[in-house]
């Protein structure tokens, strides 16, 4: 399995360019946009450290990990990193799993969670705790941010209590707010509402975890979220997406990206302001020669059909972009594009789910898909043709 990333690159998050290796670094070498799909390696070269080649990343805003589970398993991080970002972290040594945000590294083991601050020297962790193992429970994996009793939230205090009642799965956690998958598959939120990406159908915020009750009585297997976004694939494949759409995140009709995009081509120009508006449905302005209703807020899940071939097999969220993969192996991306996170190559933003061509002309068949803030990494396999 190979991971390729595009999107910001300030920190190097996806390649360091060679010119940078060798202490040449300038403005015209950073590449800060990487819109072309580029393959990313784990760039370690340890003798005391036997690496897989087959890894799985993990990515904030200024920082990506590569968490090597095969051999000895261990942590690499990459971006804005103090010290060596490329040596495998001796504390991460026999992890089962790991999570990185702008402040911490949380890793969990099988007997234990700890959370490491990225920005302090000290060498111990800031949190932890024991997982006491029973012989029932053996084989069974925490699944961060969950740990046992609650999870790691994104600020201080890290440690967040859950209801046992809950019974969670997974959790995808923004800055702001939370959803929760349970186990039998119900979708619970919490947290800031302001632009609806709680999903109860309004703009208020809620301090507990609260059913979202559009989805009640259909099974959900993935969740993710944004910012200001959430989104959910239901055991059949179906997508549902709410929130905020003011970059198209949600694969909705945008009038904000709409008049963005027609200022860029110079098709709009002279055209009056207007102040972004707040209403959860924009309705055409008069004089407009179209009927087409624009999304600004969608607080309530919304199905998004993205192509009617084929079911959605995972998903995930950037700040204001979402990618998903198909069960066929295609890549969709849809949102904010400004720095390529949309793999177009291109730095054009879009409202409309478009499929990532570079995997399907290069035969190799996407598996895996993890955002970051402003960047997408993609895993890919190749393609196997068989007969028909």
């Amino acid at each position: 399995m190979r991971w390729f990333g595009f999107g910001f690159n300030a920190f190097g998050q996806i390649y360091v360019h060679e010119k940078l290796i060798k202490g040449e670094c300038s403005d015209s070498v950073k590449e800060v946009k990487v819109s072309k799909p580029t393959e990313v390696t784990s760039q370690v070269h340890r003798r005391d450290c036997s690496l897989s080649t087959d890894f799985q990343i993990r990515a904030s805003w200024s920082r990506r990990a590569s968490l090597h589970l095969d051999g000895d398993s261990c942590v690499c991080l990459a971006g804005f990193v103090p010290g060596e970002s490329t040596a495998p972290l001796t504390e991460s040594r026999g992890c089962a799993d790991a999570i990185i945000t702008e402040t911490h590294l949380s890793i969990a083991f099988s007997d234990r969670v700890e959370s490491w601050d990225l920005q302090s020297k000290d060498k111990s962790p800031s949190w932890s705790m024991e997982i006491k193992t029973h012989s029932e429970s053996s084989g069974s994996i925490v699944k961060l941010p969950l740990v046992p009793g609650g999870y790691i939230a994104t600020k201080p205090p890290l440690y967040r209590s859950l209801s046992p009642h809950l019974r969670a799965k997974s959790l995808a956690l923004s800055s702001e707010h939370a959803v929760l998958l349970s186990a039998s598959g119900a979708v619970y939120t919490w947290g800031l509402g302001s632009h609806g990406q709680l999903g109860h159908g309004g703009l208020t915020s809620e301090e507990e975890p609260r059913a979202v009750e559009a989805l009640w009585g259909m099974p959900m297997s993935c969740i993710a979220t944004g910012s200001w976004h959430s989104v959910c694939i239901s055991d059949g494949g179906d997508l549902y997406v709410w929130g905020w759409n003011e970059s198209g995140q949600l694969g909705l009709p945008s009038r904000g990206l709409r008049k963005a995009l027609q200022q860029q081509s110079g098709q709009q120009a002279g055209a009056s302001r207007q102040d972004a508006t707040t209403s959860l449905t924009e309705e055409p302005q008069e004089g407009e020669k179209h009927d087409e209703v624009f999304i600004a807020i969608q607080a309530f899940p919304a199905l998004l059909d993205i192509t009617p071939s084929c079911e959605i097999r995972t998903v995930s969220c950037g700040c204001r972009h979402t990618a998903a993969v198909t069960t066929t192996g295609d890549l969709y991306t849809w949102g904010w594009g400004d720095y390529g996170q949309l793999g177009h190559q291109t730095l054009v933003s879009s409202d409309e789910p478009q499929r990532v061509e570079l995997f399907r002309e290069q035969q190799m068949r996407v598996v895996d898909v993890v955002c970051g803030a402003w960047n997408t990494f993609a895993a890919v396999v190749k393609e196997e043709v068989g007969c028909s």
